[in-house]
């Protein structure tokens, strides 16, 4: 049996786990307060420990269920180095939450990005008790806006708002993300899609467990 051929994916990641080695650790160890040794860098990323390794970059979450290190997938890889490497200098929280298309920066095409997200709204019509709680299991507070809503750390550093209203009799489920008004000096505007999508993938892996 001939062994699988890594998706484009797949070598897009692996080539930039390699630039991502490049670059200054320290910086990025000081500005974001990481833990460290000799080998890795580490870190917390919606709701899951990382290690970095600091000679070739490459990125693994820790699986309790298989007691290993499992390597991380592109949208993983591609926020975590663009918020270690590319974020600016000084970057803080402004402890506001906007859409995505009132973010600083942004063009009108923003608010079609807002929308990118819409038809994974149908993901969790009708499991409000379970995305509820996939929510307090990836750290999040709950908020007061909708059938359901929390603000998650989608790292330690960097929260994001999620906002659900279920499906009725007249309209489809509705599923949002607010992001703090200073999100693009952490990472660019485009790689929020990468976090938003794998943040949906870890609220429906752990829905799908307690179901």
């Amino acid at each position: 049996m001939k062994p699988l051929r890594p998706s484009n994916y797949d070598i897009m990641r692996d080539r930039m786990e390699l630039e991502f080695a490049k670059y200054d650790q320290m910086e990025m160890i000081r500005k974001f307060s990481l833990r460290y040794d000799k080998d890795f860098l580490y870190l917390r990323f919606v709701g899951r420990d990382y290690r970095i390794s600091r000679t070739c970059g490459r990125t693994e979450w820790y699986s309790d269920a298989e007691k290993n290190f499992i390597h991380a997938g592109y949208n993983e890889s591609m926020t975590i180095f663009d918020v270690l490497a590319w974020s600016k200098p000084g970057c803080h929280l402004a402890g506001r939450f906007v859409p995505a298309a009132d973010l600083p920066g942004t063009t009108k095409s923003a608010s079609a990005a807002g929308n990118l997200f819409s038809r994974q709204s149908g993901i969790f019509a009708g499991r409000c008790e379970a995305l509820r709680e996939a929510c307090r299991k990836l750290g999040g507070i709950p908020g007061t806006v909708g059938d359901v809503s929390s603000i998650i750390p989608v790292f330690d550093f960097l929260p994001a708002m999620l906002q659900f209203w279920d499906a009725d009799e007249e309209f489809d489920a509705v599923l949002k993300f607010m992001w703090d008004y200073n999100t693009t000096d952490f990472m660019h505007f485009e790689t929020m899609a990468f976090a938003t999508m794998h943040l949906i993938d870890r609220l429906k892996e752990i829905v799908e467990e307690l179901e």
